[in-house]
């Protein structure tokens, strides 16, 4: 337990942390789910509006550091190459 007031500031402000990182990242992971659903259903036009939706949200994440940039561009590539396959 944190005994000196610096310590129990940071506990108080990791569990406020915390608890926004879990909602954000949840939104992220949605949108992606979104996406996928659209491909899985094989309907580009479904799909290519939950990406364009998606897109914001990774970028914002990174920017947040919840998401590693590397992961989120990978993230980002597979979804649009998934989602281009279903046009032609």
């Amino acid at each position: 337990m944190a005994n000196s007031a610096g310590s129990k500031k940071r506990a108080r402000q990791a569990v406020v942390r915390r608890s926004r990182n879990v909602s954000l990242r949840s939104m992220v992971r949605t949108s992606i789910k979104k996406v996928q659903a659209g491909i899985d259903a094989k309907s580009y036009d479904e799909a290519q509006a939950a990406l364009t939706n998606a897109m914001p949200y990774i970028d914002k994440m990174v920017t947040k550091g919840i998401l590693h940039k590397n992961k989120a561009a990978r993230t980002k590539s597979r979804l649009n190459t998934a989602v281009l396959a279903l046009k032609g």
